[in-house]
């Protein structure tokens, strides 16, 4: 299987399948399902704190997948997420878990006014970028769609060392110090950054759920290929980040006013 295609399996034919899954097991399944690879609960609240959401204001979220930190965010602060994700399966799984407005596109390209909005967040997605140059473009386009003194969050995943021990197909993983030039160049202000592994873990229910799902999905699904790649992708970040070769961290920005 290409890099390609077990991204597609990852992002797309089991984003769907897991949002089947999540209806079937029952609405408090949703969220939980809809985070898995988005990050831990309270590295999410870390980035809420930092956004400063008010109630009904817009937040982008780029690379949305079914849009579980979006609902997240939506139901600890009352912001109104509008999701924009390339994969059309992902984008209708989103739609129906979460009723949000979601559109297709790709993070380089986001279908958005300059200033649109005054806070979005983008999650491991900039590591699914082609390159140093995808990458640095979609850090322009959060940039691009930002008000002055407007808000952004990332979660990235960081390779600390040039070669790594089986990587995931179809990802590219910077360094920090290349991130720290992609955001230099995107004109990008770094305010604050942590280590999700640092933060409080999830509750005893989280994981419950997200383990339920997770179960499910092999029950239904043990045959397909799709999942396999994709939980060949999953294992394969996970093995880096134990062994130290991959550190996620999370990141808050502003767009300079």
């Amino acid at each position: 299987m290409t890099g390609s295609d077990a991204m597609d399996a990852e992002f797309d034919t089991v984003a769907e399948w897991t949002a089947e899954v999540a209806e079937s097991l029952g609405p408090e399944y949703r969220i939980p399902a809809a985070c898995r690879g988005s990050g831990r609960p309270s590295a999410l609240d870390w980035l809420l704190a930092g956004l400063a959401p008010r109630p009904g204001e817009l937040m982008i979220d780029i690379g949305a997948g079914l849009g579980g930190p979006s609902a997240y965010a939506a139901e600890r602060t009352g912001v109104q997420p509008v999701l924009a994700e390339p994969e059309p399966d992902a984008c209708r799984a989103a739609a129906r878990l979460f009723g949000a407005p979601v559109v297709q596109a790709d993070a380089t390209a986001l279908p958005f006014a300059d200033g649109a909005v005054s806070c979005a967040w983008c999650l491991g997605v900039l590591c699914t970028a082609s390159g140093p140059d995808a990458q640095l473009s979609m850090l322009r386009e959060l940039r691009r769609v930002l008000q002055p003194s407007g808000r952004a969050g990332l979660l990235v995943f960081l390779a600390t060392r040039d070669r790594l021990d089986n990587p995931p197909e179809g990802n590219h993983f910077p360094s920090r110090s290349q991130l720290t030039t992609l955001l230099q160049e995107s004109g990008l202000t770094e305010t604050a950054t942590a280590d999700p592994a640092s933060l409080p873990a999830p509750s005893a229910r989280w994981r419950q759920r997200t383990a339920a799902v997770e179960a499910e999905l092999r029950r239904r699904f043990a045959d397909a290929p799709a999942l396999a790649a994709a939980l060949e992708q999953s294992s394969r970040i996970g093995q880096l980040l134990e062994s130290g070769e991959l550190v996620s961290q999370v990141i808050q920005l502003r767009r300079p006013g």
